[in-house]
C-alpha cells in the first residue's frame, strides 16, 4: 500500500478480547535513530491507547535493521510475547546495501513469524532520502509505528477470532 492511503485499520474499531493481558515485544533499530525513535513512540502510544499495559510492552534495542529478525526470535523464546513488532529505516544509499540488507530483514521477519505461528510485524521504512523517512515517522504520511501497532492489534484479533490459542511451534512454549 502506498504511504500515500490511510492504513486500513485506522477506520476499523479493532479492540481485544483481554487486552490487559497481552503482551507484545517491540524490536527497534538504532541506526537511524532519530526515525526509528520516532516510530517506537508512536508505535508505544497505540499499544497503550489499546489498552495494553506498559509493564507488558518489551522493548529491546539492536545494533541496525539487519539485527531485527534475531533479536525478534531471541525474544519469542525469552519474553514469550503475543506479537512482536520490528521497526527500523533503511534509506536508499549510494551503492546497494540498503537492498541487501531490506531484503533479507523483510525475509527473515516473514519467516520468523510463520514458523513462531505468531504475528512478527514489518515495521521498517524503507525509503530513498532522509526527508521521504521523516514524512512517514510523523509527518505527512503519519506514522508507521502506529500502524505496526495497529497491524499486531489486528492480527492478534484475527487469530483469537479463528479460535487459536496461544502456541509455538519451534520455540518452545
Amino acid at each position: 500500500m502506498s504511504s500515500k492511503d490511510q492504513h486500513p485499520s485506522k477506520d476499523k474499531d479493532i479492540s481485544l478480547e483481554n487486552p490487559g493481558r497481552v503482551r507484545i515485544t517491540v524490536i527497534v533499530s538504532d541506526w537511524n535513530n532519530k526515525i526509528t525513535d520516532s516510530l517506537l513512540e508512536a508505535c508505544v502510544q497505540t499499544l497503550a491507547k489499546a489498552g495494553i499495559k506498559k509493564e507488558c510492552i518489551m522493548v529491546h534495542r539492536v545494533p541496525g535493521a539487519f539485527e531485527l529478525a534475531l533479536a525478534a526470535k531471541w525474544s519469542i523464546q525469552t519474553d514469550n510475547p503475543d506479537a512482536v513488532i520490528c521497526l527500523g529505516c533503511v534509506i536508499t544509499g549510494e551503492t546497494k546495501h540498503d537492498i541487501y540488507i531490506s531484503q533479507a530483514t523483510a525475509q527473515g521477519i516473514m519467516q520468523l513469524g510463520l514458523m513462531a505461528n505468531k504475528p512478527v510485524i514489518f515495521g521498517v521504512l524503507t525509503p530513498n532520502t532522509m526527508e521521504q523517512a521523516l514524512e512517514r515517522a510523523g509527518g505527512k504520511y503519519g506514522n508507521k509505528g502506529q500502524e505496526a501497532a495497529q497491524t499486531a492489534i489486528e492480527m492478534l484479533a484475527l487469530k483469537s477470532s479463528l479460535g487459536m490459542q496461544k502456541q509455538s511451534i519451534g520455540f518452545g512454549s
